[in-house]
């Protein structure tokens, strides 16, 4: 039976608020007078028998944590009833759990508004999903398309143990001039999702990369004209899109451009910086090929923005609120 929120202001617990993404969501809740922010101090925050007890006492519990650790405080919060939003990886794929992602279909916003478990997407896959999924329900993209995903983050996507090595003078990553590919030998974690929601016969390569900017993020899929319908068009896919997010509040979709168009500066990965706001291009080539791009905050619409608009949600508050939004034109 899901604990409905009743009291004039619910209080929400953000257990790892220490960490990259719970920091952003502790500093953009904690000035909002409609909710009650619970946070542990240095002494206990770690104390598993304190994180506990706060999670009992909590409406909703946000955990930014690493995965085992959400694993088990996730336990914590179903003995008690509390509702969970989690933003590690380790749920973002079960059974039972309610993908964070409003945008994603028509019914996703009355799910995680009823929901008791809600994980939270992952950076890289919102973007992808938001791409790739509409256009294959709508049949311009066949599910056995085979897809690639180049993908560029500021060094704040891997948490402190990044944030550290790139800040320090020692690994001179500062005055790197070009971005630095990672865990091109394995599967990374974020493929799965990307399979599962976009509803992808096979799992796409994704190669993601490092940049020298704390926070951002540019996820490209590039289509070669072979893998389109000879009856598919850039625009037309671009249709798709502008009618499918037309009315959503974070997500944009920027006007059909041909590559000619663009500057150095159209595709800044750190645009949406500070924002939980996410935009989409549909970029044509003049010999057929696509290219298809998801600007957004790694640490906004990625993380932090993404787990309060399901937050918004859960507590049957306007989505908007407390969000910040990039109102320049695209």
């Amino acid at each position: 039976m899901l604990k409905y929120v009743a009291m004039s202001k619910p209080k929400i617990f953000v257990d790892g608020h220490a960490g990259t993404t719970g920091l952003r969501v502790r500093d953009w809740l904690v000035e909002r007078k409609d909710v009650d922010v619970q946070t542990l101090d240095e002494s206990s925050r770690k104390s598993e028998s304190a994180r506990r007890a706060t999670i009992r006492s909590s409406d909703i519990a946000i955990l930014c944590l690493p995965d085992e650790a959400a694993k088990l405080a996730a336990g914590w919060a179903v003995e008690s009833d509390t509702r969970v939003l989690d933003a590690s990886s380790c749920h973002r794929v079960s059974e039972n759990w309610i993908y964070g992602l409003p945008e994603m279909h028509d019914q996703q916003r009355t799910m995680i508004r009823d929901a008791h478990l809600v994980t939270v997407p992952g950076c890289y896959p919102s973007s992808f999903i938001l791409l790739v999924r509409p256009l294959l329900t709508e049949g311009l993209l066949a599910a056995d398309i085979p897809l690639s995903i180049h993908a560029l983050s500021g060094y704040s996507g891997g948490g402190r143990f990044l944030i550290e090595r790139w800040e320090s003078p020692e690994t001179g990553l500062q005055n790197i001039t070009f971005e630095a590919p990672y865990a091109l030998g394995r599967l990374h974690k974020h493929v799965a999702e990307m399979q599962h929601y976009t509803g992808l016969a096979s799992a796409p390569q994704f190669i993601p990369a490092v940049g020298p900017f704390f926070s951002g993020m540019r996820v490209q899929i590039p289509i070669h004209k072979k893998l389109l319908r000879v009856d598919v068009s850039g625009i037309d896919i671009w249709n798709v899109l502008a009618e499918r997010y037309r009315d959503e509040p974070f997500v944009e979709v920027a006007p059909f451009v041909d590559g000619e168009s663009l500057s150095e500066w159209s595709l800044d990965p750190s645009i949406f910086e500070g924002t939980n706001t996410l935009r989409l291009y549909i970029i044509a080539n003049q010999e057929g090929h696509l290219l298809l791009v998801g600007l957004l905050d790694n640490l906004g619409k990625g993380a932090s923005g993404a787990a309060i608009q399901s937050l918004n949600l859960m507590l049957g508050f306007e989505e908007t609120t407390g969000l910040p939004r990039h109102d320049q034109p695209s």
